[in-house]
């Protein structure tokens, strides 16, 4: 596309792309944004090197002129969107990006790649703290994925509530607080369950998990007790029927004199095995697999369209809005606004998403902010604001949100026409 639009003389018509969900999963109520800052700097690292170059010209795939183009490419237009950990549902313009149509087109798969992967993640997430309660969860899904998409994972996922993680590189590179439990190969390494508990505790200390099913869950307990005291921290069940188990965990260790002792569960769980277990003496919970292929939905489906275009090549020629009209896959021409519509309990009632600017209503809370402009990143945030973003954003949802039921999305989307806007 870049190199037939270059040659055709229409790749620096100023272009606008659009990123939206036609629909949510199946059964969702809420989608979640997430990837935005890992997005931020990915476009800011984005360029092509001798290496990209040659092979790019080595193998046919772009001509001179196009590989000369992209040897000094730079994003130097606008992006826009929703902040990270902010709620989204079906047709929510969740990124806007301007510039272009040679620069903005090359951000494609880039764009979709991060943002579909960690939107997916967010989204089964948040489902899955809401269903915890108060409970934490630890995030332990990096051996159930690839390597790289194991961080992102973590990131994601503490955006969207969880506790802590078990993926060290998330801790390096995005702070993300760490926390871990030993395996059963520890204790089958060791000569007894006792032995492997003396070792944990001699170099961890009394507040360590141990994890007490290798054997015999009783047995196990009974030892950890013996040689912890009261101050063992956690122990770990992570087979069996969670429940009643737990029941049993709870119940021998107040009898033994050690009521302070959390129990952590892990095994396959979800967001249904999680609220199954609300009315268990659960301290907290470990999820992997489920979370890190979105319990079912592992991409967001997030789409990446034209949806207006200038006539010319001039910077200030006006847009004018495009729009596929594909049987099924239809969009939207025109640069869109979206705002929250709240009640008057500050209740969000619907998404209003409008090409120009919208109409102004007295609880409406905009949705989109400015991420990069004129090439420079300036939406850059920490996770804590995304985590707090996130708890906000799904508290002034109506209560249906959070049903693990499937039905339909908590807002409808409302499209109309706003003020005028180039």
């Amino acid at each position: 596309m870049l190199q037939a639009a270059l040659r055709s003389g229409t790749a620096g018509r100023r272009a606008v792309f659009e990123v939206f969900a036609r629909s949510l999963p199946a059964g969702r109520r809420y989608g979640v944004v997430a990837g935005t800052g890992r997005l931020l700097d990915a476009i800011e690292a984005f360029t092509f090197g001798p290496a990209e170059l040659e092979f790019l010209t080595g193998n046919g795939i772009v001509d001179g002129p196009t590989a000369e183009w992209l040897g000094t490419y730079r994003f130097t237009g606008e992006v826009r969107g929703y902040a990270e950990g902010e709620c989204y549902f079906p047709g929510s313009p969740i990124l806007t990006v301007e510039g272009t149509f040679a620069e903005a087109v090359l951000l494609e798969t880039l764009v979709l790649s991060i943002l579909n992967h960690d939107c997916a993640i967010a989204g089964a997430a948040s489902r899955m703290v809401h269903a915890a309660g108060d409970r934490p969860l630890i995030e332990m899904g990096s051996r159930r994925t690839h390597e790289r998409a194991a961080v992102a994972a973590s990131r994601a996922a503490h955006v969207a509530g969880f506790t802590t993680t078990s993926n060290l590189e998330a801790g390096r590179r995005y702070g993300v607080p760490t926390a871990g439990t030993a395996a059963h190969a520890f204790t089958l390494l060791h000569d007894s369950e006792r032995h492997a508990f003396e070792a944990q505790l001699a170099s961890l200390g009394d507040g360590t998990t141990l994890l007490v099913d290798t054997y015999d869950v009783e047995r196990a307990v009974r030892t950890a007790v013996d040689l912890a005291g009261p101050a063992l921290g956690a122990v770990r069940i992570d087979s069996g029927d969670l429940g009643a188990v737990a029941r049993d965990v709870r119940g021998l260790l107040d009898g033994l004199g050690a009521p302070d002792t959390r129990i952590v569960v892990t095994g396959d769980l979800d967001e249904y095995g999680i609220a199954a277990l609300a009315a268990a003496p659960v301290d907290g919970y470990g999820v992997g697999t489920s979370l890190v292929t979105g319990s079912g939905a592992p991409t967001a489906s997030l789409v990446y369209k034209l949806v207006a275009r200038a006539d010319g090549t001039d910077p200030g020629a006006p847009l004018r809005p495009v729009a596929k009209k594909s049987t099924g896959k239809p969009s939207r021409g025109g640069r869109k606004t979206a705002v929250r519509r709240l009640d008057a309990r500050g209740t969000a009632a619907a998404e209003v998403v409008s090409v120009g600017e919208p109409a102004p209503a007295g609880h409406d809370r905009p949705l989109q902010v400015p991420l990069v402009r004129g090439g420079e990143v300036v939406g850059r945030e920490d996770l804590a604001a995304a985590r707090a973003r996130h708890l906000a954003s799904v508290a002034e949802l109506p209560a249906t949100a959070l049903q693990l039921s499937k039905g339909d999305p908590a807002l409808p989307t409302e499209f109309a026409e706003g003020g005028p806007r180039r």
